[in-house]
C-alpha cells in the first residue's frame, strides 16, 4: 500500500501542484517534447537546461534527497526522449515489408 501511494503521490506546495513520480508528468512530457522538437543547437541545450532544473528544484522543495531528485530528472530526460522518437516515429511515412527488409 505505501508503494502505491509513493507511486501516486500528488504533494501541494506554495498553491502549485507537484505531481511525482515525474513519469506521472505527461502534460510536461509533451510540452518538453513538442518545445525541443521546435529547437536546435544552443537554443534546444539552454531550453533543456532550464526544464531540467525546474524540475529538480520543484522536488527538492518537496523535500526528495539529491539522489532521488537526480534520479527523478533522469526518469523525467528518458520520457522526454521517448516521446521525441514516438513523435518522429508517427511522422515517418509507413514502409511496405519489401522496404523493411531493405
Amino acid at each position: 500500500m505505501a508503494s502505491k501511494l509513493s507511486e501516486l503521490l500528488t504533494v501541494v506546495s506554495n498553491g502549485n501542484i507537484v505531481v511525482f513520480p515525474v513519469s506521472g508528468r505527461a502534460g510536461d512530457i509533451e510540452r518538453c517534447a513538442r518545445e525541443l522538437d521546435d529547437k536546435h543547437g544552443n537554443d534546444a541545450v539552454d531550453y533543456w537546461k532550464i526544464e531540467c532544473r525546474k524540475l529538480a528544484a520543484q522536488l527538492a522543495a518537496i523535500g526528495l534527497s539529491e539522489a532521488d531528485v537526480r534520479q527523478q530528472v533522469m526518469l523525467f530526460q528518458d520520457e522526454v526522449q521517448a516521446e521525441l522518437v514516438r513523435r518522429h516515429q508517427d511522422r515517418e511515412p509507413a514502409k511496405t515489408p519489401a522496404e523493411k527488409q531493405g
